[in-house]
Formats: C-alpha cells, structure tokens, sequence
C-alpha cells in the first residue's frame, strides 16, 4: 500500500508527540526508541525511517520550539534600543518555549548544537543556520552591521553554554540563567564594538 505524504507526516508528527511525552515522563536516558516506537503505534524498524536516532528526535522538538520562539519574538512589539536588548529578548523568547525540553538540552548540546561539531546534521544545521540568521539581522537592524563569522561562532560558543547552564539551573524560575545570559549578551556586544573600534581606527591609518 502506498503511503502518501499526509501519512507520512501525520506519523511523523506523533513520533514527535510521543517522544515529548515520555521524554517528559522517564527522562531522555531512560527512554528508548523502541519505547517511542511501541508508544507510538508503529514498528520499531519504521521509526528510523523518519529519524536516525534519538538525537535527532530531541534535534527536531528543539527546532520547533526554536521556531515558534522566533515566531512569537517576531510578532511581539518590540522598541529595543540597542542589539543587546533585542538579543536578550530573542533569546528569552526561545528559551520560554525550549523550557519543557530543558532536561534534554545537555544531550543536543554534546552532538547536534556543540560549536566544535563539524557536521551537525540536517536538524543541527538548520537549528543553527536559522537562529544565526535572525542574529545577523538584529545586528544589521540596529547597526551593528554584518557579523563575520568568527562573532558568529563566539555568539554561538556563549549561546549553548547558556542553554547548557540553564539545563542544570535550579534557582527559582532559573534567575541565574537570565543572569547569565545578560552577562553574556552584555560580553558579545563589548567584543563586537571594540572590534568595530579597531577596525575603523585602522581603516583610518
């Protein structure tokens, strides 16, 4: 019988729903893809079919959080005054809706999000590519202009050590990851001027 695409990504869509239940229930480590399998209704064969591993399950939950915290930032009203400040509520907004993932974050950290991971896979790639991205635009919009690549992996770097930290969190409602998180936005926007600094000095020369 010939599968059409409409099955496909109804199935898709309840492994997803699935593996967010029982990751939220028994943890990542505790949960196996035969669990997701058979919780799912589906051979256990078949969900490699749409995913090569548990990673990349946890890879594409984390995508679409990332994404519907890009969506809400972008509808929200927003009088940011500085790329610091716009920064700071992009990734608030992405962190509110990664929260229920927040255990697993360590996982995709190690693998698919690490900045020293040369092939990230399709899930990593777009997970990064599409959140640096609306960086690079934030920084064009409030004139900071392009960012080269080494401000983007430096962002990158002191971005999942931020979700890093925030995994492991246990203050009330994790004050100290938004502390953090200012100190680092509040760094990366120091760098980024001084090396505009130097650039403009030495262009003057």
């Amino acid at each position: 019988m010939r599968v059409t695409a409409q099955t496909k990504a109804a199935t898709r869509e309840r492994i997803l729903q699935t593996a967010r239940e029982l990751f939220a229930a028994r943890g990542f480590d505790a949960t196996t893809t035969r669990d997701i399998a058979l919780a799912a209704d589906i051979a256990a064969g078949t969900l490699f079919n749409y995913f090569e591993t548990k990673d990349a399950i946890v890879a594409s939950l984390a995508a679409e959080a990332m994404a519907n915290g890009r969506d809400e930032f972008e509808r929200a009203p927003l009088d940011a005054e500085s790329f610091e400040e716009a920064l700071f509520a992009f990734v608030a907004a992405g962190l509110r809706k990664l929260k229920p993932l927040r255990k697993q974050l360590p996982a995709l950290i190690e693998t698919t999000l690490s900045p020293l991971a040369s092939a990230t896979g399709p899930e990593g790639y777009s997970i990064r590519e599409s959140h640096l991205e609306t960086i690079s635009r934030l920084a064009r919009k409030h004139g900071a202009g392009e960012l080269p690549p080494v401000a983007l992996q430096l962002y990158w770097t002191l971005y999942t050590g931020v979700l890093l930290y925030w995994a492991h969190d246990k203050s009330s409602k994790q004050e100290l990851t938004l502390a953090l998180l200012d100190q680092s936005l509040a760094m990366f926007a120091g760098w980024l001027n001084n090396q505009q600094n130097q650039t403009t000095k030495s262009g003057r020369k």
